[in-house]
C-alpha cells in the first residue's frame, strides 16, 4: 500500500483532523460531550481528513473557491467550521440566558408568594 505524496501542510492537517476526530469520539464515549454538539466537530474533522487525503478533491475545492495553493483550503475549511461552531454555541448560550432569566423571575415570584403566605400565617 502506498501513501500519496502529501505536502507538509497536508500532513499537518491530516494529523490535526485525525487527532480531533479521536478526541471527539473519546469525549462522547466518556459522556463529557453531547452528541448534538459533536456533530459539527465530527463533520469538521472528517472533512479536513478527507480533503487532506484526496488531492483531486482538494484541487477541485481550491479551484471552486479560488485558492491558488490547494493545501491552504484545509485551514480555510477548518476555520469555516470553527465559525459555524461559534454561531451554534452563541445561539445555545442566548437561549440558555433567556431561560435563566425566566427561571430567576419564577423563583422571585415564588419567594414573594412564600413570604406572603408566611406573613398571613403569623398574623
Amino acid at each position: 500500500m502506498t501513501f500519496p505524496q502529501l505536502t507538509r501542510t497536508e500532513w499537518l492537517c491530516l494529523a490535526g483532523g485525525l487527532a480531533l476526530l479521536v478526541m471527539i469520539v473519546e469525549l462522547i464515549r466518556k459522556r463529557r460531550l453531547r452528541e448534538e454538539y459533536a456533530l459539527l466537530w465530527i463533520a469538521a474533522s472528517f472533512s479536513v481528513v478527507v480533503l487532506a487525503l484526496s488531492r483531486p478533491l482538494l484541487h477541485a475545492v481550491a479551484a471552486a473557491v479560488g485558492v491558488y495553493y490547494p493545501p491552504m483550503v484545509l485551514p480555510l475549511i477548518a476555520g469555516f467550521f470553527g465559525m459555524l461552531l461559534a454561531i451554534h454555541f452563541s445561539l445555545v448560550i442566548s437561549r440558555l440566558a433567556s431561560e435563566n432569566r425566566l427561571l430567576a423571575q419564577d423563583v422571585a415570584l415564588l419567594k414573594l408568594e412564600l413570604a406572603e403566605l408566611k406573613g398571613e400565617r403569623s398574623s
